[in-house]
């Protein structure tokens, strides 16, 4: 049997966290709601448990020496996942806010219209909507869920997928006249493309598809918001490759066009993520259910949209 070395105490670990933190004796014993002296006594069994100094002691000030720096990077870890951990098996602890991140694109084309739904179905829920391209971990935070544009991995949390995306080539009705040949319109029309991961890669292969590779088509704007590409797409600025689900609505208005009955299957799809305890809290459960209800109306459209144009031809990557 193989042998590892125990740990220190975990009380000096606490001790040891918070004056890192803080640089502090003082205010970590304030924290912990100890003395300053109960504070250094832990910090100095700490230290000689591990046989090295954690930090350097000033008249004033404490400052963390190079090996109390390098355990403090993972101390800070190790306290924040058991932290995460314990909330996620306890009961929810504010039941009647639901706090959700959500890719800003989606949040501003698709969600913030459609909330006012879900909130006359659950009155008692206050919601919380941040938009945010950043994945939070979970730890030291209020947040609940989020709505995430991806291939579903993220790790130590769940993914629910929500729906699949699409890809379409998009302009306003004025750019292109479809009685005449759109190849040969296409490259007098400047393109916008989105900077995102699952769209910046597509224009030379769609270019190789419409055997125009040796062409250049004319490209002015690069964009990394959708919202703002969408809003210049219905200002008459060019042409750019979409997500279905954040034009939808636009195409069956008749305020944009596909010019070419062609689209990608995206790489990236959209995704409810969460720890698995906060998908049992049920506010979660309640938004699920009422959010799953409300994108059928995108993979509707996509059906209706592929049926209605049977020519169409998917891009393959």
């Amino acid at each position: 049997m193989s042998s590892s070395r125990a740990l220190p105490p975990l009380k000096s670990l606490q001790a040891f966290r918070y004056a890192a933190q803080t640089l502090s004796f003082k205010k970590a014993a304030e924290s912990l709601f100890v003395t300053q002296a109960a504070v250094s006594q832990q910090i100095k069994t700490l230290e000689q448990a591990l046989s090295v100094e954690l930090f350097e002691r000033h008249t004033r000030q404490v400052v963390l020496t190079s090996e109390g720096q390098y355990l403090f990077d993972y101390v800070e870890k190790a306290f924040g996942l058991l932290e995460e951990g314990v909330k996620g098996i306890t009961q929810d602890p504010n039941s009647n806010t639901l706090v959700i991140s959500s890719v800003p694109s989606f949040s501003s084309r698709w969600l913030v219209s459609r909330l006012g739904g879900f909130q006359s179905q659950e009155p008692e829920i206050n919601l919380r909507l941040s938009p945010s391209i950043d994945l939070s971990t979970f730890a030291d935070s209020d947040l609940d869920l989020c709505i995430r544009l991806g291939r579903g991995e993220y790790a130590g949390l769940t993914s629910k997928l929500l729906f699949r995306e699409h890809l379409v080539l998009v302009c306003h009705p004025s750019m292109i006249n479809m009685d005449e040949p759109i190849k040969a319109q296409l490259l007098n029309i400047p393109i916008i493309t989105d900077t995102g991961p699952d769209v910046r890669h597509v224009w030379p292969v769609l270019q190789r598809f419409l055997d125009l590779y040796d062409m250049p088509m004319k490209s002015h704007l690069h964009v990394a918001d959708s919202t703002s590409l969408v809003e210049a797409l219905l200002s008459r600025q060019g042409l750019a490759m979409m997500r279905y689900g954040l034009v939808y609505e636009q195409i069956e208005k008749g305020q944009l066009i596909c010019p070419l009955p062609i689209y990608m299957k995206s790489q990236y799809d959209f995704y409810l993520v969460a720890p698995a305890p906060h998908f049992k809290y049920q506010k979660v459960v309640a938004f699920k259910r009422w959010i799953e209800q409300e994108v059928k109306a995108i993979d509707l459209s996509w059906q209706a949209y592929l049926k209605a144009q049977p020519e169409m031809e998917e891009v393959r990557v």
